[in-house]
């Protein structure tokens, strides 16, 4: 048996998006600050175990990004080819006016140091309505690697070129689908078990008690998607708006985990938010509701 005591770190951090590679787990996450223009750079929890989590910080190195100046937040790791690139936000751009939105970044480890891999933003600019912001990494079946993105209430999907510097066309020449559920407000997030594809958002405000995580179906990762069921809510007896999540499931076994942020009950900062874990039960094509706690059991 082990238990996970969640908080995993009582610092303030948010984001999260957990990977495991070669026997070893890593929490990607912002670091949260109430400031944006605070957030310089991203930190990653390393564990053997899932109990016992070591901080790294400052994992990319930024002079790579001379315009990303603020609003550093929201990573999503892949392994590609033996590399492991990380796309991150930078910015909080308004508008095209502005300059920043998705970066990319690569490494020859997990922990990094993560570098530049372009001398611009991945992703510079509003699509269908998208905010270039909270990407997520999914790689399918196929070794496709997809790219889901978006908020202010618009998410969009992109397949990785091989090289990982770009993307390659639809058949009908489009690089950017629109996919926004109902209620979307940001943070995809793609699962896929048994053939079947559970697309993941956070609806609500990040800043308080309605911040929550909703899932659809499908047996394509492009969609349509058949609205689902509800992942995360605030629960008063634990904590505040959950989401902006992200997932592990245990080698070799069925055991999946929910890794998400939470805002304490007495949080009285925006920034205010903590990385924990939970069980998250996946079984005949639904997602149960995942029960927040301050000790995650597990075996």
């Amino acid at each position: 048996m082990k238990i996970i005591n969640n908080p995993i770190n009582d610092g303030w951090f948010a984001d999260p998006e957990a990977r495991e590679y070669n026997g070893k787990y890593y929490i990607y996450v912002t670091q949260s600050f109430t400031a944006f223009e605070d957030q310089l750079n991203l930190s990653v929890f390393v564990s053997d175990d899932l109990v016992n989590w070591e901080l790294r910080e400052n994992i990319v190195e930024m002079g790579g990004f001379p315009w990303a100046t603020k609003a550093i937040w929201a990573p999503t790791a892949i392994e590609q080819n033996g590399k492991y690139y990380l796309v991150f936000a930078s910015n909080d751009i308004q508008s095209n006016d502005e300059v920043g939105g998705l970066e990319l970044a690569v490494s020859d480890s997990p922990e990094g140091p993560f570098r530049a891999c372009l001398k611009q933003p991945l992703v510079g600019e509003f699509v269908n309505g998208a905010q270039p912001i909270d990407a997520h990494l999914f790689k399918d079946d196929d070794g496709a690697i997809y790219l889901y993105f978006g908020g202010w209430g618009h998410c969009n999907v992109a397949v990785m070129n091989s090289e990982m510097t770009g993307f390659v066309p639809f058949e009908d020449g489009e690089i950017f689908k629109e996919i926004t559920p109902d209620e979307y407000v940001e943070d995809p997030c793609m699962l896929k078990k048994d053939g079947l594809y559970y697309f993941m958002w956070s609806r609500g405000n990040w800043q308080n008690e309605t911040y929550a995580v909703c899932y659809d179906t499908s047996v394509s990762p492009l969609g349509p998607f058949r609205k689902s069921g509800e992942v995360l809510k605030s629960d008063p007896a634990i904590a505040n708006g959950p989401g902006h999540h992200g997932y592990l499931e245990i080698p070799n076994s069925d055991e999946w985990l929910c890794v998400y942020h939470r805002r304490p009950l007495d949080a009285n900062e925006h920034g205010c938010r903590v990385v924990c874990i939970d069980k998250m039960q996946i079984k005949d094509g639904k997602i149960a509701q995942v029960k927040m706690t301050n000790q995650c059991i597990l075996g």
